[in-house]
């Protein structure tokens, strides 16, 4: 009998996040299963890790309705490449990481096919268009879920599911994951060693997409001249991802880092919304949050959202832990009053917002979260063996 041949993942990821996501489950795979193909669509990391990449990061970062329509015929484009792919090269398994717009077909697509589909860090339906709850149940083997709260929302609507903990763990555990991470994983008390320690530097971190740049950056921007201004002493960096040029952030006057730099040398920072504030509160990074987008899009999606707020740290906390300001309340006045009550190490509110942090880390789970991905996948592929072919009814 001839031997069958080793198994071909496919994973796909949207954005930078994703890309160190899937780079760390790749590995994971790699160190379990030496010959498996990986194929998919990410960054640098997930190449680096191995993965034959077959779109690269920046032809997929996109943000609101107007741009999505703007590049969708690129997308089909994409989409069927990838559907072809799944065939030429007998993918046994489909690994989306979040992104959902474009994942959600890729998974329709897969599962027709017969191809087993395990969603990984899925859409937050918690948030808004929870109908997409159906989807994860029709087509996925089974969902993993890096919020505490996720899981249970989900098996509501029959979607097989069970909470990993959070990629975020695996990196502030880490040998190199800086002082900031240190002190933030080990108790709320040790948080505040991060406060006492480093440079006055202010992170301003607007986001991984160009779009999300262009609406953010000019009032972050504005923010760090008015605290500047009042407070000589400061310093300013922002964090630019590498897929993103150098020349999108010249006009904002101040020198630019990784995030993880960014994240480490920061005493307090200015986000935007999204996994950052809980890779800032992981790092024991006081910040403010701030979200701007077109008004368009804002105006859909203000009738859309269903949640008290869009923080993640927040939402992990049930408590609002971290200030935010949206749309037109983002001002460079607003955020910079916001982060002057943070920028002293005994201000009140500085070490409330630490003991906040304290609690997020703990509801986030434990380290080890790549490893229990990579064991869900192989799980799934045993089975599509045991099934003589590579998918099967949910």
């Amino acid at each position: 009998m001839t031997p069958r041949p080793p198994p071909a993942i496919f994973i796909s990821a949207g954005e930078s996040s994703g890309d160190h996501h899937g780079a760390a489950v790749a590995r994971e795979i790699r160190r379990k299963l030496p010959r498996a193909r990986l194929f998919g669509m990410g960054g640098r990391e997930m190449e680096a890790a191995g993965v034959s990449r077959v779109a690269r990061l920046d032809e997929l970062s996109v943000m609101g309705g107007t741009e999505v329509l703007r590049r969708l015929p690129g997308f089909l484009r994409l989409e069927r490449r990838i559907r072809r792919l799944f065939v030429t090269e007998d993918v046994r398994l489909f690994l989306p990481i979040d992104y959902p717009g474009l994942n959600l077909r890729l998974a329709r697509s897969a599962r027709r096919q017969g191809r087993r589909v395990l969603y990984y860090i899925a859409p937050q339906v918690w948030a808004w268009r929870e109908g997409r709850a159906g989807k994860l149940r029709r087509d996925c083997d089974r969902v993993l879920t890096v919020l505490p709260f996720e899981a249970a929302l989900l098996e509501r609507h029959g979607v097989r599911t069970d909470f990993v903990g959070h990629p975020l763990l695996d990196a502030t555990s880490a040998p190199d994951g800086g002082a900031g991470a240190h002190a933030a994983m080990e108790s709320p008390a040790a948080s505040e060693v991060r406060a006492s320690g480093g440079d006055r530097v202010i992170g301003l971190f607007p986001g991984s997409r160009a779009q999300e740049v262009r609406h953010m950056l000019p009032v972050f921007a504005e923010t760090a001249r008015r605290l500047a201004g009042r407070h000589p002493d400061l310093d300013f960096i922002i964090a630019r991802p590498p897929h993103l040029p150098e020349s999108l952030y010249a006009a904002a006057g101040f020198p630019t880092a990784g995030a993880r730099e960014a994240t480490e040398r920061s005493w307090a920072a200015l986000t935007k919304s999204g996994t950052i504030t809980l890779e800032l509160a992981l790092a024991g990074v006081p910040m403010v949050v701030g979200y701007r987008m077109g008004r368009v899009e804002w105006a859909i999606g203000r009738r859309l959202v269903r949640v008290p707020s869009i923080v993640l740290v927040n939402l992990v906390a049930e408590a609002p832990v971290v200030p935010e300001f949206l749309q037109d309340r983002l001002t460079a006045e607003q955020a910079a009053e916001a982060l002057e009550g943070l920028l002293r190490e005994e201000a009140p509110a500085r070490r409330e917002m630490l003991r906040g942090f304290g609690i997020v880390r703990e509801r986030l789970g434990k380290p080890g979260c790549a490893a229990r991905v990579a064991r869900h996948a192989i799980e799934l592929l045993g089975d599509s063996d045991s099934r003589g072919r590579p998918g099967g009814p949910c």
